[in-house]
C-alpha cells in the first residue's frame, strides 16, 4: 500500500489526467468526515467547491451505503452524475424484492434485538443498517447483531461498518457491481474508487488490472487497496491534485 500524494507517486495522477476515467467515491468518511450523529454528515465547503470543479472535468460517481435520496441531499449541489445508494444496489433492478426482504425481516431483528440497549435500526428501505455505537456493550451487541440476522427466515447478507452491521438482501448487487456497471456505461477505459471502510473492499477486491486504481481513507494492513490517503483530511489535496492534473493534460 502506498499514499497515493507522495511525490513519487506523481505519474499515477497524472496518468488519469490523460484517461478517459470515471472518478467514484464512498461519502462518510471519505468526502465527508464520520459524525457521531448520522444525520449531521455533510461536505466542509472546501470540499464542495473542490467535487463541484472536480465533476466539471471527469464523470464522478458517489457510492454509498445511504440511501440514494440521503446521499444526493448531502452533495452540496456538486452535479455527481451518479448517485449510488445501498451499498451498491440502488438504484437498480429487483427493487421490490429486495424491499419486500427488509420488510419481511426487520421486525424479526427488531424484536431479537428489543433487550439491547443503545441499538439503533436504520431503514433504508432496501436495507438495514443496524448501528451500535451507543451501546455500553458493544462487543455483546455486534454478537447479538450477527446471531438475529443468522437466524433470519429470509437469508440476508451481513456488511460491517464502523459501529455498524449493514444488513442486505442476498444476492444484491455491492458496490463493486455497481462501479463496474457505470465504467461500462460511460465507456471509460478505467476507474479510480476511494472509500475507507470495510464495505469498500467489494470495490478493492475487484481484480481489474489496468482498468481499475483504488485507494483507501487511512493504511491498512488487510485492505485490498493498491494506495492510501493518510486520512479523510486529505481528500481535498486529493481532489485539487485530480483537477490539476486533468487541467495540465488540456493544456498540453
Amino acid at each position: 500500500m502506498r499514499h497515493l500524494l507522495a511525490a513519487e507517486q506523481r505519474d499515477v495522477l497524472a496518468r488519469l489526467g490523460r484517461s478517459k476515467v470515471l472518478i467514484a467515491f464512498d461519502f462518510d468518511g471519505t468526502l465527508a468526515s464520520i459524525v457521531a450523529e448520522r444525520s449531521r454528515a455533510a461536505l466542509r465547503p472546501n470540499t464542495a467547491r473542490l467535487l463541484t470543479r472536480l465533476c466539471a472535468h471527469y464523470p464522478c460517481a458517489v457510492i454509498s451505503g445511504r440511501s440514494r435520496a440521503d446521499v444526493a441531499v448531502r452533495l452540496a449541489g456538486a452535479p455527481v452524475k451518479y448517485a449510488v445508494g445501498n451499498h451498491g444496489l440502488e438504484p437498480g433492478s429487483d427493487l421490490g424484492l429486495f424491499q419486500e426482504m427488509v420488510a419481511r425481516n426487520r421486525p424479526i431483528i427488531e424484536v431479537a434485538l428489543a433487550g439491547h440497549a443503545g441499538l439503533d435500526i436504520e431503514d433504508k428501505r432496501y436495507s438495514l443498517a443496524v448501528h451500535y455505537r451507543r451501546s455500553p456493550a458493544k462487543r455483546a451487541a455486534r454478537a447479538a447483531i450477527l446471531r438475529s440476522v443468522a437466524a433470519l427466515p429470509i437469508a440476508m447478507r451481513i456488511v460491517p461498518g464502523k459501529l455498524v452491521l449493514n444488513v442486505v438482501p442476498q444476492g444484491a448487487p455491492n458496490k463493486g457491481d455497481a462501479l463496474l456497471e457505470l465504467r461500462e456505461r460511460e465507456g471509460a477505459e478505467m476507474a479510480f474508487y476511494v472509500g475507507d471502510d470495510v464495505t469498500d473492499e467489494d470495490v478493492f477486491r475487484l481484480e481489474e488490472p489496468g482498468r481499475l486504481l483504488t485507494v483507501r481513507v487511512g493504511p491498512s494492513a488487510s485492505s485490498a487497496a493498491r494506495y492510501f490517503l493518510r486520512d479523510q483530511g486529505e481528500i481535498d489535496a486529493l481532489l485539487t491534485r485530480l483537477v490539476e492534473v486533468r487541467r495540465g493534460a488540456v493544456a498540453s
